[in-house]
């Protein structure tokens, strides 16, 4: 296996881009790019909100926008980079779009779909074969989640400080 860390930094970040412009938009901030060949084919953040669509996840706009960019369903070879680990939706349309290869951020504790929570990618009934990569630049990420969060519980006149220092509200989800 081919060592991929600067490539995998490189293109965290611009998925963390992405995770900031949903914190903008108050949408959970979650970022993902899709690239293959080095090339960035797919791009998207959370737009359930402004959606109206509860499927509206930064995968599914992504892996949508990748297949448009290569006018094929089929993500053979392809990378997807999320800020956070996805959920079961999200991992289930990584497996139909036969994405190659899932590198992560954050792991979600609450409804993560590549082994934190439940494992929707490794032993798969469809038999394929994806890498899955977690970790890389976590704290960056966790790290917008939990701003993000603070914000809206400010906003709502919330300190969220219930004993502790108000960041330790459930793991991290794409769910509202």
């Amino acid at each position: 296996m081919m060592d991929n860390t600067n490539d995998d930094e490189k293109f965290m970040r611009m998925a963390l881009r992405e995770a900031q412009k949903a914190f903008e938009e108050k949408e959970i901030p979650i970022g993902c790019v899709i690239v293959k060949d080095g090339v960035v084919i797919g791009r998207g953040h959370n737009q359930i909100e402004m959606l109206k669509d509860a499927t509206a996840h930064a995968e599914i706009l992504s892996i949508g926008t990748a297949a448009g960019h290569l006018e094929n369903w089929r993500l053979d070879g392809c990378t997807l980079y999320v800020t956070l680990e996805p959920c079961p939706m999200c991992a289930g349309a990584i497996l139909n779009s036969r994405v190659s290869r899932v590198v992560y951020g954050s792991p979600d504790t609450r409804f993560g779909g590549c082994g934190t929570t439940v494992d929707v990618i490794t032993g798969n009934a469809l038999k394929r074969e994806v890498e899955v990569v977690g970790g890389v630049l976590a704290d960056e990420c966790l790290g917008l989640l939990k701003a993000f969060f603070q914000q809206m519980r400010l906003e709502k006149g919330d300190s969220g400080n219930k004993g502790g220092s108000g960041l330790e509200a459930p793991g991290p989800s794409n769910e509202p």
